[in-house]
């Protein structure tokens, strides 16, 4: 069967693209999804001034708004519709999940199947809805004492301005959680990292300009922008071997007799990616880091001494913010890890359906074993997700180049690629198999 698919992976061609009208559809289905988030990226909020807004915001976009931008698609920099973009769905993620492993109701919840992920679901679009609702009132506020050259940023303050703003940005991250949920229901990929990938890809041109420009203006030297070029493609073939780095286990099944006839005896492989959590524990970590800190920032001008040193503490690159997101980093890859794959359920199918792991007892201690190998394969994938986030913002830092270059932005685009490719290839096999299966019953059939 293995030799089969691979041979069937090795004649994918074009011509095979062209006949699979189910993929191709879903292709243009989430093309044309990007588009109308990126569209809806310069729509702007009522009631804004967008030339002071940009003077304030050319101001502080070396900081931590500067890298909420670059999560936005550049929709906070001109406080667009979307400027809220999808960071309150992750945040509501994150705490039902983080619910879910402590409360009793809400694991066995899940435990119900499609009817108890319908509810979970449910009660994460509510908890969106709340957390926007709530990050939306606090822009409204912030943006209204912020001030360039003695000018507003917005037009008419107000109950009114507020109370606009709330219902807008809160209605634009409730569009942004429905499109990617079609792009995942009807499309190819995860809804909710595409519209992520778009935001950071599509100012991946202007970013690069930006930083040819500051080589031609003598602001950085040839040589560094070279260097940086490099690491930045070191980075990426870094992201793709690790991605695909596993530890595949071997599990045999007993032979058994069926009348006169032997069946089973075979052994295959349990595969244990390195960094299971994929791009989420990045993604999980900035969204917990940038939310608060940029409403902070908002109103940071105007507050006390005490909220002003937490700001400059937690500062892009500075140490107080790299330790915070390394250890969330680190949080992350083993919480969603432990989410995504139970060593016990494992254990209890491999035993139910007579496969065991050589030198291994079945049961418990096949439990025990793969949770050992989960936790050291996931403390290297942490590793390797730390470095790779933390290293690369410590030289952008150092000499203020664009977020995207940064270790956060190359991770997301190159790992929701390769997951996007490998279900367009997993549709094309699939389409592949099927135009085997109708050959042979119409052979079946003549002869």
């Amino acid at each position: 069967m293995a030799s089969a698919a691979e041979q069937l992976a090795a004649n994918i061609n074009f011509g095979a693209f062209s006949k699979a009208t189910e993929l191709k559809n879903r292709i243009w289905f989430t093309l044309g999804a990007l588009i109308v988030y990126r569209l809806g990226t310069y729509i702007p909020l009522p009631g804004i001034d967008p030339v002071i807004l940009d003077q304030i915001f050319q101001q502080n976009a070396g900081g931590i708004i500067g890298m909420f931008d670059m999560f936005s698609g550049g929709a906070l920099g001109r406080m667009s519709i979307f400027a809220l973009n999808i960071m309150p769905y992750i945040s509501a993620s994150i705490i039902m999940q983080l619910m879910t492993s402590v409360s009793p109701t809400l694991d066995a919840l899940k435990k119900e199947g499609e009817s108890g992920r319908k509810k979970i679901n449910q009660y994460t679009r509510m908890g969106t809805v709340l957390l926007a609702a709530v990050q939306a009132y606090g822009i409204s506020v912030g943006l209204e004492g912020m001030q360039a050259g003695g000018a507003s940023a917005v037009i008419d303050p107000g109950l009114f301005f507020r109370l606009t703003a709330v219902i807008t940005l809160t209605g634009g991250t409730i569009f942004l959680m429905w499109l990617g949920e079609q792009i995942t229901a009807r499309g190819v990929g995860n809804g909710i990292s595409l519209i992520i990938f778009a935001g950071i890809v599509a100012n991946l041109p202007a970013a690069l300009a930006g930083t040819l420009e500051l080589g031609r203006t003598g602001a950085l030297s040839t040589l560094l922008i070279i260097g940086l070029l490099v690491m930045a493609i070191l980075v990426i073939a870094g992201i793709v071997f690790f991605e695909r780095a596993q530890r595949r286990i071997i599990v045999q099944y007993p032979k058994r007799q069926v009348g006169n006839k032997m069946f089973g005896g075979e052994s295959s492989h349990l595969p244990l990616k390195l960094n299971s959590s994929g791009v989420i524990p990045p993604i999980f970590a900035s969204s917990l880091l940038l939310l608060p800190l940029t409403i902070a920032g908002f109103s940071g001008s105007q507050g006390p001494d005490w909220l002003q040193t937490i700001i400059a503490s937690l500062g892009h690159g500075q140490p107080l913010y790299i330790a915070f997101y390394v250890a969330l980093i680190i949080f992350f890859a083993f919480f969603y890890t432990a989410i995504v794959f139970n060593p016990a359920d494992t254990a209890d199918n491999l035993k139910k359906y007579g496969g065991f792991i050589p030198g291994i007892r079945p049961g418990k201690n096949t439990a025990e074993y793969l949770d050992y190998v989960l936790t050291r394969l996931t403390a290297v994938g942490a590793l390797y997700l730390a470095v790779v986030c933390i290293l690369p913002e410590i030289l952008i830092s150092e000499y203020s180049l664009p977020f995207y270059f940064g270790g956060t932005s190359l991770l997301i685009v190159v790992s929701v690629t390769m997951d996007t490719v490998a279900q367009i290839h997993s549709h094309l096999l699939a389409h592949q198999y099927e135009g085997l299966i109708k050959k042979a019953k119409l052979k079946g059939r003549r002869g």
